[in-house]
């Protein structure tokens, strides 16, 4: 019964400890874009609440719950309360599988970094990023906007699509590594980081991601210019920012995927292993937030015809390269 409660603590802080982490982390990357915009396109950003800013997060956060959450008359109200939690939630739960560290030995006992060392936990990762379209597709469809519903239906094609790039440039990793657990998949790069031996993968799954997370310049589903705010223009208050804070904990899990399955990991020289992990998340959000300062959207055309036309070919034609190589 001791050990019994003993496991149930260490899991329930794990969850707290995480959870916590990727609440304030999103928080922060939503100053850090600003502060890293406002210098690409030189001018200051948010400098005015704390020292440097810092209390902005804070401050937004105050006036997002202040906000009036005002529901359209004709809306789904059910589905349209319930889809924010569904964008906000898959993507919190994903980081249940990521490992951030090398096991601890605490009073002879071994405690592993993760959450939960699931066998399929990559498939498991890719139903989360799958299952978030659903608050997408409800999101959009609840709220009886022609703008809204435009919006969530060109999230939905342009996340079916990408998901499928996605999954094919991870296959060469599967097959390097033989497993789908991400323990597994880290533990395999002990000698040299995945993007060494597969960069196309990289390349790919990158692009993928950032298609997936609708950040500029794949932002079609919100599209200001054409939408108002895409699928979650009717929405107001914190239920807006559940969806913002939803696309910034996107970002922090494909920046940990993309960790885990080609930068190693938490794997890295001197500094402990969580350090190294979010460093590489760090830079990954940083490149992000770099492409969208930098490149224009794209029209959707072109955005369907990268996909279709030019990822999942390569994607293809990776896979059959790795497998002549390993049985070469």
């Amino acid at each position: 019964m001791i050990i019994w409660l003993t496991g149930y603590a260490i899991l329930m802080l794990k969850i707290a400890v995480i959870l916590t982490g990727v609440l304030v982390l999103a928080a922060y990357l939503v100053l850090l874009e600003r502060k890293l915009l406002g210098r690409f396109q030189a001018r200051i950003g948010p400098n005015r609440a704390g020292v440097f800013g810092l209390l902005q997060p804070i401050a937004d956060g105050i006036k997002l719950l202040a906000k009036e959450d005002v529901i359209p008359g004709g809306a789904d109200r059910l589905i349209f309360l319930f889809a924010t939690v569904i964008v906000a939630a898959t993507a919190m739960l994903t980081f249940a599988v990521i490992p951030l560290g090398p096991e601890l030995t605490m009073a002879g006992k071994k405690i592993p970094m993760v959450v939960t060392d699931m066998n399929v936990g990559l498939l498991y990762a890719f139903a989360m990023a799958s299952l978030s379209v659903y608050g997408v597709v409800l999101g959009g469809w609840a709220s009886n906007s022609k703008y809204a519903l435009l919006g969530s239906i060109r999230g939905a094609a342009q996340m079916i699509s990408y998901e499928l790039a996605l999954g094919l440039s991870i296959v060469p990793v599967v097959m390097l590594t033989g497993s789908f657990s991400l323990v597994d998949i880290v533990d395999a790069q002990a000698k040299r980081p995945f993007i060494v031996v597969q960069p196309l993968a990289f390349i790919i799954f990158f692009i993928a991601a950032m298609a997936e997370s609708k950040r500029i310049p794949f932002d079609l589903p919100e599209a200001e210019a054409e939408l108002g705010s895409g699928y979650h223009t009717e929405y107001s208050g914190m239920r807006f920012g559940m969806f913002f804070l939803g696309e910034y904990v996107q970002m922090q899990v494909l920046g940990a995927l993309i960790a885990v399955f080609f930068l190693g990991g938490w794997r890295g020289p001197f500094f402990p292993p969580v350090i190294w992990l979010l460093a590489k998340v760090f830079l990954i959000a940083v490149a992000m937030i770099w492409i969208r300062a930098t490149l224009p959207r794209f029209r959707y055309d072109q955005l369907m015809a990268l996909g279709w036309k030019f990822l999942i070919p390569a994607a293809l034609i990776n896979i059959v390269i790795t497998g002549f190589i390993m049985v070469s």
